[in-house]
């Protein structure tokens, strides 16, 4: 299960570089789970060179906390992220209910603090290393604005008031969530630690959000947000957007692309070692009711976020 975790220098290599395999499972799987926080990153990279710096000093101090701090704690196991919500909307169906809205905050608080019903079903083999997050969040408030855009995209078009956007509200001390339609078959997307806080925050197309109204089967019960929201806070996709690679975590184990529907446990990977893949990990890419659980490695990327000097911070305030 053990992964070896790349140096900050060989960072930039994996952030420029998806492989083809994986990009081709994505095109074949239009109508299965399509993440884009992997080509948003890569789009952003190109415009803005320094944010390959800045992702490799926040993965320098990720793995440097994780290995000087190997029982670290939160203060009082907790962190409260305020959240924005910012709805834009061109028919009454994509005017989603605060009902609804709610719905995905209480899902991202069960699923961030191991209350969510299914996570007693993590198999034996990963009961050891299956994890209470220990954040919570709260719905800040709510934002609408009218549009005439049938699809958004993923340029970060809803974030810019010049687009007919909304600019996010103070996303140094709160997450902002753009809920919206997407287009192109795309779930949602979130920005990753490094980049400008301008576009800071989660998009999630309004289809696939929280567990009512318009929320859509197979990703009615709100994990879309729960996997990026673990984007947000520097987790990668377990399968590391390569065949057989490395989503920086020591305790996942290595998969060999992504995995679509909900897997028959177990499931074998072909790569090193031929271990079973964690595919009921929120950062695989499952349906909604086949995931259920981070790892103690996953929290403790989370923690180093938002530690004292990591790159977020801010929200401990």
């Amino acid at each position: 299960m053990k992964k070896i975790l790349l140096s900050a220098s060989l960072l930039a290599m994996l952030f420029s570089c998806q492989s083809e395999d994986s990009k081709v499972v994505a095109e074949n799987n239009a109508a299965q789970r399509q993440c884009a926080s992997q080509e948003v990153l890569e789009r952003q990279l190109r415009e803005d060179p320094e944010m390959a710096l800045r992702m490799n000093k926040i993965e320098e101090f990720t793995e440097n906390f994780t290995k000087n701090n190997p029982n670290y704690r939160l203060v009082n196991g907790k962190i409260e992220i305020p959240v924005v919500v910012n709805v834009l909307y061109r028919t009454t169906a994509e005017n989603i209910s605060l009902a609804q809205i709610q719905s995905q905050i209480d899902v991202l608080n069960q699923d961030f603090n191991a209350t969510n019903p299914d996570y007693n079903q993590v198999p034996a083999l990963f009961s050891g290393v299956k994890a209470n997050v220990g954040i919570s969040f709260v719905l800040d408030q709510v934002i609408r604005k009218s549009t005439t855009k049938t699809s958004w995209g993923t340029a970060d078009a809803m974030k810019k008031t010049n687009r007919g956007g909304l600019a996010p509200i103070t996303p140094t001390t709160k997450l902002n969530l753009w809920v919206c339609t997407i287009g192109g078959g795309i779930l949602g997307y979130a920005q990753f630690p490094g980049g400008a806080s301008a576009t800071d925050g989660v998009v999630i197309d309004s289809k696939y959000l929280g567990t009512t109204g318009t929320a859509t089967y197979p990703y009615n019960l709100g994990r879309t947000a729960t996997h990026e929201v673990g984007h947000w806070m520097n987790l990668r996709h377990i399968w590391g957007d390569a065949t057989c690679g490395s989503d920086l975590v020591a305790d996942t184990p290595t998969h060999n692309t992504a995995n679509y529907g909900v897997p028959t446990y177990p499931h074998l990977s072909t790569c090193s070692g031929t271990p079973v893949e964690m595919t009921m990990n929120y950062m695989d890419y499952t349906d909604d009711r086949g995931m259920y659980m981070f790892s103690l490695g996953q929290k403790a990327r989370m923690d180093a976020i938002f530690a004292v000097g990591g790159s977020r911070a801010s929200f401990r305030n």
